[in-house]
């Protein structure tokens, strides 16, 4: 994955290649399946140096949560797609808040509360097969909870968000 900085200055994980095309029909398992090779990760976000774990709850929760099943279209594609940049995301999240655990289902994973981070991923545009050298921008919030063994683990991607602003072209790679 190449790290590239949008005029705003935010870091953005360019995803190369779709390769979850299905916008209608998303098939989770297989997003499950491929995230499950991130599991036992651990990976050091650039801006706080908060160390996060990707544990075997990651994979089912991405693929299951009320989050995903609510979505649809081109941010289901999206985030089936962004699979492909976790511990990349992970590394440029940015913006950290904390906010305490208020449900009781949580208490034993995020007994110490939820931090939430902003991240970018940039995605290829197709037009039919063909894949052009327009790259639509997107912005989203890794859940990550605090554990009360003082870990945090990467819970979920929510929030996608497709921006606004002007896509990437011809994009250049960032030397940060």
């Amino acid at each position: 994955m190449q790290i590239v900085k949008n005029e705003n200055n935010h870091k953005i994980v360019v995803i190369p290649d779709v390769i979850f095309k299905n916008r209608k029909k998303i098939d989770w398992s297989a997003v499950e399946d491929y995230l499950n090779k991130y599991l036992g990760e651990i990976v050091t976000i650039a801006e706080t140096q908060d160390i996060v774990y990707i544990g075997n709850r990651f994979p089912d929760e991405y693929k299951g949560s009320q989050y995903t099943k609510r979505l649809k279209g081109s941010n289901a594609k999206a985030k089936a797609n962004a699979a492909q940049a976790i511990p990349e995301m992970i590394e440029i999240a940015t913006d950290r808040t904390f906010q305490s655990n208020r449900e009781s289902k949580h208490s034993s994973d995020a007994g110490n509360g939820w931090y939430y981070y902003r991240t970018y991923f940039a995605m290829p545009v197709y037009e039919g097969e063909k894949k052009t050298n327009i790259y639509n921008i997107y912005s989203a919030c890794l859940l990550v909870n605090c554990a009360l063994n003082g870990n945090l683990y990467l819970y979920d991607l929510v929030d996608i968000k497709k921006e606004t602003s002007t896509p990437l072209k011809n994009y250049e790679i960032a030397k940060w």
